[in-house]
């Protein structure tokens, strides 16, 4: 396991549930005592009651995770979604800002407000569903191709690959017989993410959701929302798709021509792109183990991820990266004349 911090300690240690209440009456929102924790290990996230009945999300940011610039780019993306009536949750304004701060004993806590959107998990083994999300994701690429982000990432081989590789290699805490191997692998998948991308051709990067699995899509009987807009970037669309799809080939393929069937209705799809989708798989799988390193440092962390760091873990890493190197190598889904 790591065996000691290697970024800021105890990011959140003066976030109380009074500290919260009392971030939300700076703008105006009296809590009436109650509060719950979110699943949320990036942020700090609360649903809140009010006195007044309501029910808000309040989402504290991580500092320094973001900029201030990072962050307001997000909502504006948000609300630029919200006006072109697609279904997302987008943060309150509170006079010339929707990124208010607060301070305890110190520490700058920027956070947002947003109403609660309740719903259920899709049903994504069902065409129809799949085909009405897609329309929603079309739709949002529609908007999110008009302009692109000036201060977000930009998601490419060097972001999600080569760069949380390099910090892995030099944060000492890869499992010291293992790292020979993980680097190998490593060096192997994100040599043949560069084909898939070169094989897929150049593209326009847009504005995306960027984190568009089934946890960030809600059920509702008006169909689906989508929440948690936090990791927006710039990319390929294809980045949008892909994390809804599982199962076996034949699954996936069935799920991506009923996305993909809704998706055209809205914005065109380079198909082409169909070549990206185990190499951003492969990508997100290294990005995903330098994240939890990173964050190390943060009591949350070892509690939610208590199988993290040990030799197990990096041998297992090893295995699934070896098995994704193969399905990179495969005919991509919709076949090869893509």
């Amino acid at each position: 396991m790591p065996s000691s911090p290697t970024t800021s300690d105890t990011p959140y240690a003066g976030l109380t549930p009074e500290a919260v209440l009392d971030a939300l009456d700076t703008v105006g929102l009296r809590g009436d005592g109650r509060l719950i924790q979110l699943n949320s290990y990036e942020n700090r996230v609360f649903q809140v009651f009010l006195e007044d009945g309501s029910v808000v999300v309040a989402k504290f940011y991580r500092p320094g995770r973001w900029s201030d610039a990072q962050i307001l780019e997000e909502h504006a993306f948000a609300a630029e979604l919200a006006e072109a009536e697609i279904p997302v949750v987008a943060p309150q304004r509170f006079g010339d800002t929707t990124l208010p701060s607060f301070t305890i004993e110190g520490q700058a806590y920027r956070f947002s407000v947003t109403p609660r959107q309740s719903g259920r998990a899709p049903e994504l083994e069902d065409p129809a569903i799949l085909e009405w999300i897609g329309r929603f994701i079309g739709r949002i690429h529609a908007v999110g191709a008009r302009a692109s982000f000036t201060h977000r990432l930009t998601l490419n081989l060097q972001s999600h690959g080569t760069t949380p590789r390099d910090w892995l290699l030099g944060s000492g805490l890869i499992a010291i017989e293992t790292q020979t191997a993980w680097k190998h692998v490593v060096d192997q998948v994100l040599d043949e993410a560069q084909r898939s991308f070169d094989a897929a051709g150049a593209y326009r990067p847009i504005r995306l959701h960027g984190d568009c699995h089934v946890g960030n899509v809600l059920w509702t009987e008006a169909g689906p929302h989508f929440v948690d807009l936090d990791d927006a970037l710039m990319g390929p669309p294809v980045q949008d798709l892909w994390m809804l799809l599982s199962g076996e080939r034949q699954q996936m393929q069935q799920q991506l021509t009923a996305l993909l069937t809704g998706y055209e209705d809205f914005m065109e799809f380079d198909w082409r792109q169909l070549r990206l989708i185990e190499a951003l798989r492969a990508m997100r799988m290294i990005h995903y183990s330098a994240w939890i390193a990173r964050r190390w440092a943060d009591p949350a962390f070892p509690v939610g991820f208590p199988w993290f760091g040990d030799r197990n873990y990096w041998s297992e890493q090893i295995i699934r990266l070896r098995d994704q190197l193969d399905a990179m190598r495969e005919p991509p889904l919709g076949g090869s004349a893509f």
